[in-house]
């Protein structure tokens, strides 16, 4: 485990986190997900962004016995983006809900549920809490050796170009405290895919926030369609050299 800029002083404890989940046909997986998500710990509720699946996944969440209580969803009219689903996913739990902690996890069981135990016992001391596949070797499962090459390889050149000392620079498996959320500009976080998660992290590491890599199991997913894209590996390449060249304070 890695703590940059770890700093003393105490901070509130977490009495409530929402896992954000943003989906776009995953009815196969969310009504698996979610539920397994819930029974992690009763602190935790569940925030679906659904951009108009048209396999059915709004109707899938809707049908499950917490639907309401502590599974909520916001659907959209299309498909913008990872990005854009977390922005619109955070700015929800932040005008909706009195949480201390918010979670990015994906819908397709490559961020294993039961790694939400050990972020939760992280960030009660950290801004925020990243799972790391790089952190203890390489502790990624099934993905073919092409795609593997692509994300070490675009986490050195994140760390180079940026200097960030962060192993898993381009990871969506994290959790954020609510007051690091509200410390970041969302509005003007543009990007999607790697180049979001990037910003992110530059973005609290700049800000010289508690930040605590954990090591995690990443399976890749068994059902359902990969969301990457030539767009969104480019997109990573420019941002990095646009953050290191941007003055943030």
């Amino acid at each position: 485990m890695r703590d940059c800029h770890a700093q003393p002083g105490e901070l509130p404890p977490i009495r409530r986190a929402v896992v954000v989940v943003p989906t776009y046909n995953e009815a196969e997986n969310v009504g698996r997900l979610l539920p397994a998500i819930l029974a992690r710990d009763p602190r935790l509720s569940v925030l679906v962004v659904d951009d108009n699946s048209p396999d059915g996944t709004a109707a899938v969440v809707k049908g499950l016995p917490d639907f309401g209580g502590r599974i909520h969803i916001l659907e959209r009219a299309r498909k913008e983006g990872l990005g854009a689903a977390y922005r619109a996913g955070f700015q929800w739990v932040l005008t909706n809900t009195d949480c201390d902690a918010v979670f990015e996890m994906d819908a397709d069981f490559s961020h294993q549920p039961e790694a939400l135990d050990e972020f939760l016992r992280q960030i009660e001391t950290h801004d925020l809490v990243l799972g790391s596949r790089y952190l203890d070797g390489i502790t990624v499962v099934n993905w073919p050796l092409s795609r593997l090459i692509l994300s070490v390889g675009a986490n050195i050149y994140a760390r180079l170009v940026t200097g960030m000392p962060i192993k898993d620079c381009t990871g969506g498996f994290k959790c954020f405290r609510r007051a690091t959320l509200e410390a970041l500009p969302l509005a003007g976080v543009k990007s999607d895919g790697y180049s979001f998660q990037i910003e992110l992290n530059y973005h609290c590491w700049k800000r010289g926030m508690r930040i605590k890599e954990i090591p995690i199991m990443f399976v890749d997913r068994q059902v359902g369609v990969s969301k990457m894209s030539r767009r969104i590996i480019v997109e990573a390449m420019w941002m990095v050299w646009a953050l290191r060249l941007r003055r943030i304070p």
